[in-house]
C-alpha cells in the first residue's frame, strides 16, 4: 500500500472511531510505528486530524466533549484499573469530594461496603451510585446541571464548595499535558474544578494516558496542584518524569 492510501485510510478509521493510535496502526498496515507517525504528521500538516498522545483525532473534534455515556465505554479496563487503585487513596474514616467524570465514577462504584465516609459530589450519576450505600454520608451539591455531564456548575456550587475543607479530593480531566496544564472544554465546568482544588488538603486526578497531550479550551489548574496522579501503563516513562518534575508523584495501574 503506498503512502497516500494508507493514509486516506487512517483518516476514515479516525472519523469513524473519534481516534487512531500509533501501535494499532502500525500493526494494521504491517508498517513500522515511526511510519504510522509520518503519516500521522502528513495529515496534520494539511490539516485533516490533530496530533495528540500515542495518536490523532480527526481536526474539528478537538473540543468536542463526548457525552458520559460514551466516555464510560472508552478505556473501559484501564479506568476500571485505575479506580482500583485509587481506593488505596481513600481516608480510613474522613471526607472525599469526588469530581464529575467516568473514572471517578467507577471508583464510587468500588467503594467498599465497609467503608465510613462523608462524601460530597456534584455529579447526578456518582451520587446515584452512593445514595444507598451504608457507610456514606453522602452530600449533593446542587446548581444548574450540564445535560452532557450530569453535573451541577455555576453560582451555587461554587459557593458551596467554598465553604468545604475535605480530607481528599478525586480529580477528573479532560486535557493534561507534559508542561502540566488541566483543561476541560466548558468554562463553567473549569470554574467547579477549580473550587475542587481549593476545597481538599489532598488533591488525587483519575486520568487514564489518553488524556497525556490534548488541551482544551478551559483551564483550570496546573500539575503543581495535584499531589497524585493515578494513570495506566500506557503512560511512557519520559512522560512519567515529566510529570514528576511538577512535584507530582504518579501511579501507573
Amino acid at each position: 500500500m503506498y503512502a497516500p492510501e494508507r493514509q486516506q485510510e487512517i483518516l476514515r478509521l479516525a472519523r469513524e472511531g473519534g481516534r487512531v493510535d500509533v501501535l494499532s496502526l502500525a500493526e494494521r498496515f504491517e508498517v513500522t510505528a515511526e511510519t504510522v507517525r509520518r503519516d500521522l504528521k502528513a495529515l496534520d500538516q494539511a490539516g485533516l486530524v490533530r496530533r495528540v498522545h500515542g495518536g490523532a483525532i480527526p481536526a474539528g473534534r478537538f473540543d468536542l466533549e463526548p457525552d458520559l455515556s460514551e466516555r464510560e465505554s472508552t478505556a473501559a479496563d484501564q479506568k476500571s484499573r485505575i479506580a482500583q487503585a485509587a481506593l488505596e487513596e481513600l481516608p480510613g474514616e474522613g471526607s472525599v469530594i469526588f469530581d464529575a467524570g467516568s473514572t471517578t465514577g467507577r471508583l464510587a462504584g468500588e467503594l467498599p461496603l465497609d467503608a465510613k465516609l462523608t462524601v460530597v459530589t456534584h455529579a447526578l450519576p456518582l451520587a446515584a451510585r452512593l445514595a444507598d450505600h451504608p457507610g456514606v454520608d453522602l452530600h449533593l451539591v446542587g446548581g444548574r446541571v450540564r445535560h452532557r455531564t450530569r453535573a451541577a456548575v455555576d453560582a451555587w456550587a461554587l459557593r458551596t464548595y467554598q465553604e468545604i475543607n475535605a480530607d481528599v479530593l478525586f480529580l477528573a480531566t479532560n486535557g493534561l499535558t507534559a508542561s502540566g496544564i488541566l483543561s476541560t472544554p466548558d468554562l463553567a465546568e473549569a470554574a467547579v474544578k477549580r473550587a475542587l482544588i481549593g476545597a481538599a488538603r489532598r488533591v488525587v486526578l483519575l486520568a487514564d494516558s489518553s488524556k497525556l497531550g490534548q488541551e482544551h479550551f478551559a483551564r483550570f489548574g496546573h500539575l503543581d496542584q495535584v499531589d497524585l496522579l493515578i494513570t495506566d501503563t500506557g503512560l511512557s516513562k519520559d512522560d512519567a518524569r515529566a510529570i514528576e518534575a511538577h512535584g507530582t508523584e504518579v501511579v501507573c495501574a
